[in-house]
């Protein structure tokens, strides 16, 4: 069965960094483009940053450009999510997503594999 599982979430205090990790499991994740999804409470899902299968496409949130990076190691079957100066309206669920087929906004209908989510939780 095709998973999904991301690492790396944590709590972290106003301008702090994280590192999300996004491992796919039984399928070749470098034949997918991935986007990351977060979710905070009461808030709907909202699309941060998307990557394609190259590395050579990549499209983010304009609340999180020149902050967040997202990366890829194809040899790894991983996508990484770097978070820099995290501020508290950061804090929510992180989703990576896997889908074949891309645009230039945000795709969750065409997603075709979803991660488990990791908690990031920003706070002084």
């Amino acid at each position: 069965q095709w998973r999904l599982v991301e690492t790396g979430g944590g709590s972290v205090h106003p301008g702090g960094s994280l590192t999300l990790s996004c491992a796919g499991s039984d399928f070749t994740l470098a034949d997918y483009a991935v986007t990351w999804f977060r979710q905070a409470p009461g808030k709907e899902r909202e699309g941060v940053a998307r990557i394609n299968s190259n590395g050579r496409d990549i499209l983010y949130a304009e609340s999180v450009k020149g902050r967040f990076t997202i990366s890829r190691d194809n040899a790894k079957n991983i996508v990484n999510l770097g978070m820099n100066n995290l501020k508290p309206e950061d804090t929510a669920v992180y989703y990576c997503a896997a889908h074949q087929y891309y645009a230039n906004r945000f795709t969750p209908d065409l997603v075709q594999v979803w991660g488990q989510g990791t908690q990031v939780s920003v706070s002084s």
